[in-house]
């Protein structure tokens, strides 16, 4: 009898840390929703970011989700170019100020700026960062970026790299 009261409380507890991970998770993305809608300049309800991992190293996408919406596609294309300069400077302010954190990849990115490229380049609705090098550790740095942009976004995009890129 002591193991089956045992074995249910053990289950209650489970149910009230996971309801308490859950609260604490849903805080956090809702805090870098906040952040990140401050930092960038634009609503994150009226764009969409993605972030996809390449053999050369990844891209950074965000487009209006409206195409007449100049207002948002405007303040995407001012920011992101903006992102690629401060990047290509080995600054990293603005993820960090989003996520409230280093994310992964940072330090080492900082280190190999000089073997990194950041190219800008103007969509129809937004604009994206294309990111390249051909230093395998600096490769893995910005893979290990873009996975955590994509886990903390919550984009739904693929954490593997796209081949043929």
């Amino acid at each position: 009898m002591r193991l089956v009261l045992a074995a249910i409380a053990g289950v209650f507890f489970a149910a009230a840390l996971s309801a308490q991970d859950a609260s604490a998770c849903a805080a956090h993305h809702a805090a870098v929703d906040e952040r990140g809608d401050h930092v960038m300049g634009f609503d994150r309800e009226k764009t969409t970011h993605h972030f996809t991992l390449t053999a050369g190293g990844g891209v950074i996408a965000v487009s209006a989700n409206d195409d007449a919406d100049k207002e948002s596609r405007d303040a995407i294309r001012n920011h992101l170019s903006h992102i690629a300069r401060m990047f290509a400077d080995g600054d990293f302010e603005a993820p960090m100020l989003i996520h409230d954190q280093v994310p992964p990849g940072v330090p080492v990115m900082k280190e190999k700026k000089a073997s990194i490229q950041y190219t800008y380049e103007e969509t129809k609705t937004g604009a994206e960062v294309v990111i390249s090098t051909s230093d395998p550790k600096a490769l893995a740095a910005i893979h290990d970026f873009l996975r955590f942009q994509i886990s903390d976004h919550q984009t739904g995009d693929s954490a593997e790299v796209k081949r043929g890129s």
